[in-house]
């Protein structure tokens, strides 16, 4: 596909960029996924994402021996993998076989309490680097109504919480106040409802994209061409480029659409991916298509940036971004919210067979997929769950996973 290579290209020369100020002594942020990260973007401060310099270290082979390193460490069995794989190579401390050579000290931590985990595994980095931590609250939603994308994009705040939102809002204010801080420069609020407007631009287009994919005749794209074409933008959102590249990423797959282009031409059975990427075996994602004609059509990226990022401005982009903030990854985690959404996403792209990644030492990812397996079932849709990792490989047994799904796939062609 021709945009996830411009998609990647352009990653791999904004990477060196990002490396070199960093390395350069430039002031960066360290920050989990669900934290603000248009607030870092709009004041031009260079950021790294946890889970995404996770990923990073998983693809380079290295997550097997910093594991081992971390139960050496004494450090529980049942600590998050995902979110703690790169405060064990900062521990570990060899920075020469890390990627990049390792990360500098950053100027600014910041997360969200919406693991029991994250608030202590961000200490322990604020304990290393000497960086100051702002740890923003994720307190639970009352009444939280299981069809939340249905009010979250216009509704939100009858949907979050008036208290909810003046609290994110109110701690929000506090990293833009460390962001003058170290830029020097005044958060130019005039602009940043329009910054924000180009992010929910952004969004729509991929809203149109999953659509076309949820009602195209055959898949036009594996999941696998999804996620650059989805997961860069995302990180870039509300940029030049990011526009740019979704608007083409569209049309590009609406030309396959209207060209009769399918993925896989034997196409028989519609599959979905429940959780991050399998970032060490992304090759997993087509293994089915020979034999069986069954193809991965949907992972949680494409659907979810519409309903989780697009927010009505009502006048206030500042508590907008609050309302994108203040329960994003328990949409995508937690019932009744996880297991709604997912049989609604089951059910637009025609899907047979699900496959759930149940990472059993992150609960964070992995404590609603009880309800998501039932509820799925109760639809009519075939689940097999796949007890491993999306970052560490020790425990996969790929032929085994590969005979695990294949058995449900011969149910099914019969």
């Amino acid at each position: 596909m021709i945009c996830a290579k411009r998609a990647t290209d352009y990653q791999r020369d904004w990477l060196r960029g990002l490396r070199q100020r960093i390395s350069g002594g430039e002031a960066y942020a360290f920050v989990n996924a669900d934290t603000p990260h248009e607030l870092f973007h709009f004041m031009d401060i260079p950021m790294v994402t946890n889970q995404w310099w996770s990923a990073v270290i998983s693809a380079k082979q290295l997550a097997p021996s910093y594991f081992d390193r971390m139960e050496e460490l004494g450090f529980h069995g049942h600590l998050p993998r995902y979110s703690s794989l790169p405060l064990i190579a900062q521990i570990e401390g060899d920075f020469d076989r890390q990627p990049w050579g390792g990360l500098p000290p950053p100027s600014l931590l910041c997360a969200r309490a919406s693991s029991d985990e994250h608030a202590r595994i961000f200490q322990r980095w604020s304990e290393l680097s000497g960086a100051p931590l702002h740890m923003l609250s994720a307190p639970g939603v009352p009444n939280p109504e299981p069809r939340w994308w249905e009010q979250a994009r216009d509704g939100w705040e009858a949907f979050y919480g008036t208290d909810r939102l003046d609290l994110l809002v109110a701690e929000m204010q506090e990293v833009i106040a460390q962001l003058e801080d170290l830029t020097g420069r005044a958060f130019p609020a005039d602009g940043f409802g329009a910054y924000m407007e180009r992010i929910d631009r952004q969004e729509r287009m991929l809203d149109e994209v999953s659509t076309m994919m949820a009602e195209a005749p055959k898949t036009p794209m594996r999941i696998s061409e999804q996620m650059p074409n989805v997961m860069i933008p995302q990180w870039h959102r509300g940029s030049d480029w990011a526009l740019a590249h979704v608007e083409a990423f569209r049309d590009e797959v609406e030309a396959r659409v209207r060209d009769g282009h399918a993925a896989c031409e034997n196409e028989r059975i519609r599959m979905m991916w429940i959780g991050a990427g399998l970032w060490f075996d992304t090759s997993f994602y087509s293994a089915f298509e020979e034999s069986h004609g069954a193809v991965f059509a949907w992972s949680m990226y494409l659907p979810f940036a519409a309903d989780g990022y697009i927010r009505a401005d009502h006048g206030d982009p500042l508590r907008a971004l609050a309302a994108r903030v203040s329960a994003m990854n328990e949409q995508l985690h937690q019932p009744p919210w996880v297991n709604e959404w997912m049989v609604e996403q089951a059910r637009r792209y025609r899907i047979e067979v699900a496959l759930m990644l149940v990472p059993e030492h992150d609960r964070f990812s992995g404590y609603g997929s009880n309800f998501a397996r039932e509820a799925l079932k109760a639809a009519g849709v075939r689940v097999v769950e796949i007890v491993s990792d999306m970052v560490d490989p020790r425990d996969w047994d790929g032929d085994a996973v590969k005979a695990q799904v294949t058995a449900v796939l011969d149910e099914v062609t019969g």
